[in-house]
């Protein structure tokens, strides 16, 4: 499995962006997907992450209510729309596959199986 990520820029705090993630492989639609996120000096911490079957999702305190996560299972692409975005959510942001949710719903980036490369987000104030 291949994971693409893109959709990252800068912001003003108050906007929102769309970042996409497109999976390759014929597995892909067998995997959760999720974000990660790396703000500078900080450990890797997951952001929000959604089931193989899109039916079931999971985000960080911090984003709930201003992240959501989707997935087009016919397109292999896993969408994170982010509003009302604030100067502590500049990061890298990348995206992760796991068999199971498990390690996204416990922050641990070491339980992830494939990366894609980050993008940045940068929220201006």
């Amino acid at each position: 499995v291949q994971l693409q990520a893109s959709g990252g820029g800068l912001v003003q705090a108050g906007g929102s962006l769309r970042l996409s993630c497109v999976g390759s492989g014929r597995t892909f639609s067998d995997y959760c997907v999720g974000w990660f996120r790396q703000r500078p000096g900080k450990e890797r911490e997951s952001v929000a992450a959604i089931s193989w079957g899109g039916g079931s999702a999971d985000y960080a305190d911090s984003v709930k209510g201003r992240f959501t996560i989707s997935r087009d299972i016919g397109k292999n692409t896993v969408t994170l729309e982010m509003s009302h975005l604030k100067p502590e959510d500049t990061a890298v942001y990348y995206c992760a596959a796991a068999a199971t949710m498990r390690d996204f719903i416990r922050g641990d980036p070491n339980g992830m199986e494939y990366w894609g490369e980050g993008t940045q987000v940068t929220v201006s104030s």
